[in-house]
């Protein structure tokens, strides 16, 4: 047998990446301190130094970012289309030029691999730019009557696990229907949303059109009950959902809600064995898990449940865990220590219910949030770990007999965000994607986004769409 060769270190240089000591909150064009002076520390997952000091917002701050939109909105929604649509062309012309920089700057504040913010991320977020400035001179072709009219401002709360990705999903659809924004990055992930403000900056976009106020949960509260807000856009818990469409409900703001999931992956008896372990590996270890539309629940016709399962644990064998700027590393950090917390207690609940754990071998770093790749069998739908996100690496296999019982095991979740289907049969996918309750199903694939497809879900994942032409509806008033 030929020998396995180990891997040379391929690191990418963190110096790429020029982190100030301190930032301030974007407001109307410029970087301000917070009012009340309060500041908070982020910190790099994987090593658990400190990156930067940044300043914390609070009611006030909120009060004067959603000011310095409304008086920018008068100006930003009388430009022509084309005119707006040259500003976003412009950031993203931006974001594609400063792409490594921004890569190494997601990877370090929120600990994905660099080969996931540097192939993944900054194309997509650079393309959603691209995507949103066509559509700015043709909104009257959009389906939703003549000369739409843009809502006003939009207050916008983005996560931490994509937090680029997320801003430019939120951030391009608000600007090129004439909207303006103040936007609240996740507190462990500031760092990407205030180098895009100096993108603001760089392509000249009008002051007020872009505000970011980094903080926590309560400048985010804030952000959405202001009475001056005419959209709320969110992605995160579906926990924080609930209450923001407690505290909208009655008024006249617009919502969107991007909320978790608990996504089935389906594996017929049929299916390319290679090519579905790798949609496997893809759907719940993309990111650490930490993605609402993981593939988090594997369920396998049972007559190949043995051999999928010998040849995924062989696959997760040869995953590299370690440095995320490490160019051969297929699992970084866990975003933050609360995070691992929760992922921890979720995985020893469910070996206490009586599911079977298994990881490979796997050496953690002695620094820094991890947790190694993970498999639970002989799972029933009652268990914890096939019930709650648990947004960690962590996979739940069940096993199924008919299509009707995996279409039911499938749906028997309070989420409906996404699944995947894994079979040669073009009429299985047909009859059973029209069977499953959720907002994205991909077939013989998994984690295929597009600025063109539209994204979102049911239930409890929220309601609202996301991408494509449906994304501009939530930013006109229709």
């Amino acid at each position: 047998m030929a020998p396995v060769f180990e891997y040379a270190p391929a690191p990418e240089s963190r110096a790429i990446a020029d982190i100030a000591p301190s930032y301030g909150l974007f407001i109307d064009g410029e970087f301000v301190e917070a009012a009340d002076g309060k500041v908070f520390k982020t910190v790099s997952p994987s090593t658990e130094e400190v990156l930067s000091e940044v300043a914390r917002a609070g009611s006030e701050d909120v009060d004067r970012a959603v000011k310095a939109a409304r008086r920018a909105f008068e100006k930003w929604s009388a430009l022509p289309g084309a005119e707006r649509a040259k500003y976003l062309f412009r950031i993203a012309r931006i974001i594609q030029e400063r792409s490594r920089e921004l890569a190494v700057l997601e990877t370090l504040d929120n600990g994905k691999p660099i080969k996931e913010t540097r192939d993944a991320d900054l194309p997509l977020v650079a393309a959603h730019f691209f995507y949103y400035a066509g559509w700015a001179d043709k909104l009257d072709h959009a389906g939703y009557g003549a000369n739409p009219r843009p809502l006003g401002v939009a207050g916008q709360v983005i996560p931490w696990n994509f937090p680029l990705l997320m801003l430019a999903w939120k951030i391009a659809p608000a600007l090129a229907t004439g909207n303006t924004v103040v936007l609240k990055p996740a507190e462990t992930t500031p760092l990407s949303a205030l180098f895009f403000a100096d993108i603001c900056r760089q392509a000249g976009l009008p002051k007020g059109v872009v505000n970011i106020l980094p903080g926590y949960g309560d400048a985010g509260a804030a952000l959405i009950a202001h009475p001056d807000v005419n959209k709320v856009a969110f992605t995160g818990s579906t926990a924080v959902g609930k209450e923001i469409a407690r505290t909208v409900a009655g008024t006249r703001k617009k919502v969107t809600l991007e909320l978790g999931g608990k996504g089935a992956n389906i594996v017929f008896d049929d299916a390319p064995i290679d090519q579905a372990v790798e949609g496997i590996v893809n759907g719940i270890f993309f990111n650490q898990g930490q993605v609402c539309c993981a593939g988090s629940r594997l369920l396998v016709q049972e007559s190949i449940q043995e051999e999928l399962l010998e040849s995924l644990k062989r696959r997760l064998s040869t995953l590299r865990l370690g440095d995320p700027l490490d160019k051969n590393t297929d699992i970084g950090a866990i975003n933050s220590e609360e995070q691992l917390t929760r992922i921890t207690s979720l995985v020893e609940q469910g070996e206490a219910e009586g599911a079977e754990r298994w990881s490979p071998a796997c050496e953690l770093p002695e620094s820094g949030y991890w947790f190694a790749p993970t498999l639970f069998t002989n799972v029933t739908q009652a268990h914890t770990v096939a019930r709650d996100e648990i947004f960690g690496p962590v996979l739940s296999v069940l096993t199924f007999r008919t299509p009707d019982e995996a279409v039911a095991k499938a749906n028997n979740t309070p989420y409906g965000l996404s699944a995947g289907i894994w079979t040669e049969k073009g009429s299985r996918i047909l009859a059973v994607a029209n069977k499953l309750r959720a907002g994205v199903v991909w077939s013989n694939t998994f984690n295929k986004f597009d600025p063109t497809s539209p994204f979102g879900g049911y239930k409890e994942s929220g309601f609202g769409r996301e991408g494509g032409r449906h994304g501009l509806e939530a930013y006109l008033d229709v």
